[in-house]
């Protein structure tokens, strides 16, 4: 195999945290998969907990002061309507509730085996308390936007490792081998980039079962994610596999009679990981918008599970987001999230640029 400089990787590292915004973006990337890992332990409350009393309730003002003293309460709302029979929420003055860390409440058990009822924050026994509003469904908006991270978050991560896994060891094959195989492939690359990828998408969903349980929509989706998205890449990669083959340490490894799949996979491929790496952080974006869409078009994730995509549905009228604009929030996390990674992608783009 072709001997690499040693510091190579050592030099990348000290690139990228010159880069302050990719650090930066980075930093808020592991903070939001973190808080997706510990989400029953975070959220104040269940998925899945309604109260319709509380239909579309703003969220609730945070009072820090209690006579003088730092003691953050809230007041639970009452609803009626003003004289042009709009809903309206009103404050309930006769009671406090007093806001706790490590608070008790809905029963959870943590990654599926450890059963707790203790949350990181809460109110008092009583009190219900809206960080970020409620649902059609009386549902904590806040805790439903950290359980749909799970999916929103790792479609992109799952869906990039199938695309790269295929778009690389196809685009090998085709600039190792060359021929028939290497213009077999490419015209199958052509044909599918030549489609445009979101009507691409729907066919592809329409196709599957309309009652599939969610989590065989989540893996069609994905699948179908990387089905579409390998091609691009392959091309990419055949054309460095090409210039790469015809280099001193492959054909050493030919002469000896080593294998083709173990020179493509062990000496070739490890040559491209550079290119690939930032690739994935940059493609992650995709997976992420091509399921929010889906969702909200109805054709992914469907109620009672959660993703940012069919949370954002509720946002299809006007009138909603007029008089309930934080249901608008889930799209601000895609944003977020998509902005995050696109800056983490351009840090390591410059990192591992030889140019540069």
């Amino acid at each position: 195999m072709e001997k690499k400089d040693p510091y190579q990787k050592g030099r990348a590292w000290k690139k990228f945290k010159k880069h302050k915004l990719a650090l930066a973006a980075s930093g808020v990337l592991v903070a939001l998969y973190l808080c997706t890992v510990f989400a029953e332990f975070i959220a104040p409350y269940s998925v899945l907990g309604e109260d319709r009393i509380s239909s579309y309730q703003p969220p609730n003002h945070i009072y820090f002061f209690d006579g003088g003293r730092i003691a953050p309460h809230i007041y639970n709302y009452t609803s009626g309507f003003d004289a042009n029979f709009n809903r309206v929420f009103y404050e309930q003055r006769d009671k406090k509730y007093y806001l706790k860390f490590f608070n008790r409440g809905d029963k959870y058990k943590l990654f599926g085996f450890l059963e707790s009822n203790m949350h990181l924050f809460g109110t008092e026994q009583g009190g219900r308390f809206f960080l970020m509003g409620a649902d059609a469904r009386g549902r904590d908006l806040f805790s439903r936007v950290l359980f749909g991270s799970r999916v929103s978050l790792s479609i992109g991560l799952v869906g990039s490792f199938i695309t790269f896994f295929l778009g690389m060891l196809i685009g090998a094959i085709a600039g190792y081998y060359g021929g028939w195989v290497d213009g077999f492939i490419m015209r199958l690359c052509e044909i599918l980039m030549m489609v445009p990828g979101f009507y691409l998408l729907l066919a592809l969903r329409a196709a599957l079962p309309a009652e599939l349980p969610s989590f065989e929509i989540y893996m069609g989706i994905v699948i179908i994610l990387s089905f579409i998205s390998w091609a691009g890449l392959a091309r990419v990669i055949r054309g460095m596999v090409l210039s790469e083959a015809k280099k001193e340490y492959v054909l050493g490894a030919q002469s000896i009679g080593v294998g083709s799949m173990v020179i493509i996979v062990r000496h070739i491929l490890p040559n491209t990981l550079s290119y690939v790496i930032v690739s994935i952080t940059v493609g992650i974006p995709g997976y992420i918008l091509g399921e929010s869409a889906l969702s909200l078009l109805g054709l992914g994730i469907v109620d009672p599970d959660v993703s940012w995509g069919n949370m954002l549905s509720a946002a299809m009228q006007i009138s909603h987001i007029q008089y309930h604009p934080w249901i608008l929030i889930p799209g601000f996390f895609i944003l977020i999230t998509v902005m995050m990674f696109n800056l983490m992608g351009d840090g390591l783009r410059d990192a591992f640029d030889p140019r540069s």
